[in-house]
């Protein structure tokens, strides 16, 4: 069963571009050559966009390959399937990697047992439920990815294939 997704790189090095297209490549097994434009949003920077049809898992094969550069922010997504439900990936150089299960809606589902010991961390006096809450939903990777995704002049459209 195959899903959609796509990979937005946010900032990226010039010099690990290259790197970025092979990695992705790789875990595709096609030939990728991604649209570069410049990222105002950090200078020197790079940004690019690239949607992918592929099985399910995909999302997550493409996050493990790109993980491992500390320069680099991106943000890898998956639509859901009748097989699997979507994902996100998030990833910082300050935050390292997020990852969350995504509804049909685009809707973050937070398993039973990761709200459960948010809940006891935060009995036991052990941190604050709302900040538990926050991370549970990406929150602090929305606040740093927020000034790289807003799409400044030439950057790429994504065309919606379906809307819900």
């Amino acid at each position: 069963m195959t899903t959609r997704g796509v990979l937005y790189v946010h900032s990226a090095p010039r010099a690990l571009c290259p790197h970025v297209e092979w990695a992705v490549a790789g875990v595709l097994g096609v030939r990728v050559n991604l649209d570069w434009i410049r990222q105002p949003a950090s200078p020197g920077t790079w940004r690019a966009e690239f949607s992918w049809q592929a099985e399910a898992g995909t999302a997550s094969k493409l996050a493990s390959a790109l993980r491992g550069w500390h320069l680099l922010r991106f943000e890898v997504t998956a639509e859901p399937c009748p097989t699997a439900e979507g994902e996100r990936y998030s990833s910082t150089p300050e935050l390292g990697i997020f990852h969350a299960v995504t509804g049909m809606h685009g809707d973050i589902l937070i398993p039973e047992d990761r709200l459960r010991a948010a809940l006891a961390r935060s009995a036991h006096g052990e941190t604050d439920l709302e900040e538990e809450i926050a991370k549970l939903l990406g929150k602090p990777w929305d606040d740093e990815l927020e000034p790289f995704r807003y799409a400044g002049e030439g950057a790429p459209v994504r065309w919606l294939h379906q809307v819900v």
